[in-house]
C-alpha cells in the first residue's frame, strides 16, 4: 500500500520516564530526518544526535534510529527518536515533526499500515494490542505466540486443506456424470472429517486464549454472613472487604482482579441475598443480580455450620440455568471437617475454610474447570470473539458441506463459504468498517 502520509506519534506512555520515544512513519523520510538531526542517518545504526528547532537550537539530545522501506514494522520509512521522557520535551519534539510536513497519526495507525502493506495480518495485527494490554504473565505470552504467527499458521494451515478439498470438488463440476465416484474414490467426505477434526483443535485452542484475554468475571452470592468477603479477602491475598459478625455489612459490589494459574479473575463480592426493608440494602441486592446475569462464574457461599436453608435452595434456584456455579461450603474450621472437592447430582461443590485457607486451593482448581479452562500442554495463542465467531461458522459450513455430500454444488457452496470464515481470521476478506473498529482500540503510537 503507497500512502503519500508521513505520520508521527509519541510511542510511549504519557508522564514522567527516563526515556521518550518519537516514532515517525511514511515515505522518503531521509529530508525530514536531516533538518531533524542535521545529518543523514545510516540505515539501521543508532546514533547519537542533536534533535532540532527551526533554528537549528537543540531541543533534546538522544538516539536516533532509521529504518528504511521495506524493511520496518509499517514496511515504510520509520524514523525513531529516543529521548528524555519528560511530557514536555516530547511534545516539543512531535510538534517540530508535525511542522516538518508530518500529521499526528490516529490510534493504531501504525500497525494498521504493517497490516495494510503486508508485515503483518490481521490476527497478528491485533495481538500486538493484546500483549500490550495483557493482565498476566500467560495472557502476555499468548498474545506474543499469536504476534509471531501461531494462531495465523493453524488457520492457514485449515485453509490450505479446505482448498485441495475444494480444488478436488471443483473438478467433479464439469463431469456431473462421475462426480459420486470420483469423489468416493478422492476419499472427499475422509478429507472433510480430518479438517473439521483440525478445526476443532484450533477451536479449543481459541477459546483458551479468550478466557486469558478477557479473563473471567465471579461472582460471590450467598445470604449474609456466610463468609463472601473472607472468600475475597483470602482469593486476593489481602484485606479488600470489610469483614464484621454484623450481617449486611456488604451493601455494594467490591470488585477485585486476581489471578489463578495466570488466567485472570474479576471477583465480585455482593450484598448478602435476604428479604429486607433496608432501601440501601435492596439496592445493593438488586445490584448483586444485575451481576449474576453478566457473570461467567458464580461461587454460592453457604455456612455449612447450618443446615443448608430454603433461602439457599431459592437462590440456587433462581440462579441463570446455563451459568457455571459451584456451591461453596464455608467455615469448616468449625467442624470436625476436611477440606474436599466433589460432584453431587451434577452440581459442583467444595468444602473449606476462608479464614484458615484450608480447601481454598481445590477452588481455584474447580473454578478453572467449571468454566472451561483446559490447558492443552502446547501453549495456547490469543484470540478474539470475532475469531471464535469465524471458526464456528467455518464449523457450521463444514458440517453442511457433510450433510450435503450427495449434493456436490451444494458440498461445493459449503465448503467455499467455510473458506470465506476462515479468511476473516486473517483479514483476507475483511471489510473497511471491521479495520476501523479494530484498530481505534490500539493506543496512538502503536
Amino acid at each position: 500500500m503507497a500512502n503519500a502520509d508521513v505520520i508521527a506519534a509519541i510511542a510511549t506512555a504519557l508522564g514522567r520516564a527516563a526515556i521518550g520515544v518519537v516514532r515517525v512513519s511514511g515515505p522518503n523520510l531521509k529530508a525530514l530526518g536531516q533538518s531533524l538531526l542535521g545529518k543523514v542517518l545510516a540505515p539501521r545504526h543508532a546514533a547519537l544526535c542533536n534533535f532540532l528547532d527551526e533554528n537549528g537550537e537543540t531541543i533534546d539530545r538522544g538516539i536516533a534510529l532509521y529504518f528504511p522501506a521495506p524493511h520496518s514494522y509499517t514496511g515504510e520509512d520509520v524514523l525513531e527518536l529516543q529521548g528524555h521522557g519528560g511530557p514536555a520535551v516530547l511534545q516539543l519534539l512531535l510538534r517540530r515533526c508535525l511542522a516538518l510536513g508530518a500529521r499526528l497519526a490516529e490510534p493504531g495507525e501504525f500497525t494498521k499500515r504493517a497490516f495494510l502493506n503486508d508485515k503483518l495480518d490481521l490476527a497478528q495485527a491485533e495481538s500486538v494490542a493484546d500483549l500490550i494490554d495483557a493482565s498476566t504473565g500467560e495472557a502476555a505470552k499468548s498474545a506474543l505466540r499469536s504476534l509471531q504467527g501461531a494462531f495465523s499458521t493453524e488457520v492457514n494451515a485449515l485453509t490450505k486443506s479446505l482448498i485441495e478439498l475444494r480444488t478436488l470438488v471443483e473438478a467433479t463440476l464439469d463431469f456431473p456424470e462421475e462426480d459420486a465416484e470420483f469423489l468416493e474414490q478422492a476419499n472427499a467426505v475422509g478429507k472433510l472429517r480430518a479438517i473439521q477434526a483440525q478445526l476443532e483443535r484450533v477451536l479449543l485452542a481459541a477459546r483458551q486464549g479468550s478466557i486469558l484475554r478477557e479473563g473471567i468475571t465471579v461472582v460471590l452470592a450467598g445470604r449474609p454472613n456466610v463468609g463472601k468477603s473472607s472468600l475475597l479477602n483470602r482469593l486476593a491475598g489481602e484485606d479488600v472487604a470489610i469483614v464484621t459478625s454484623v450481617p449486611g455489612t456488604t451493601r455494594d459490589a467490591i470488585r477485585q482482579a486476581i489471578e489463578i494459574e495466570g488466567i485472570p479473575l474479576h471477583v465480585i463480592d455482593t450484598a448478602g441475598l435476604r428479604e429486607t426493608i433496608d432501601e440501601v440494602e435492596k439496592l445493593g441486592i438488586a445490584r448483586t443480580w444485575a451481576a449474576i446475569e453478566k457473570a461467567d462464574a458464580v461461587l454460592l457461599i453457604i455456612d455449612c455450620t447450618q443446615s443448608e436453608s430454603r433461602e439457599d435452595r431459592k437462590i440456587l434456584e433462581r440462579l441463570p440455568g446455563t451459568l457455571p456455579r459451584i456451591c461453596v461450603y464455608n467455615k469448616i474450621d468449625l467442624l470436625p471437617a476436611q477440606p474436599k472437592s466433589e460432584a453431587l447430582d451434577g452440581e459442583s461443590r467444595v468444602y473449606l475454610s476462608a479464614k484458615t485457607g484450608a480447601g481454598v486451593d481445590l477452588l481455584r482448581a474447580q473454578l478453572l474447570r467449571v468454566v472451561g479452562w483446559q490447558p492443552t500442554g502446547e501453549g495456547v495463542y490469543m484470540a478474539r470473539e470475532r475469531h471464535l465467531s469465524a471458526l464456528r461458522d467455518a464449523g457450521q459450513h463444514l458440517s453442511g458441506a457433510l450433510e450435503n455430500r450427495e449434493q456436490i454444488e451444494f458440498f461445493a457452496e459449503e465448503l467455499k463459504l467455510a473458506q470465506n470464515a476462515l479468511s476473516r481470521i486473517t483479514g483476507e476478506f475483511t471489510t473497511d468498517d471491521l479495520l476501523g473498529e479494530i484498530f481505534s482500540r490500539f493506543c496512538i503510537g502503536k
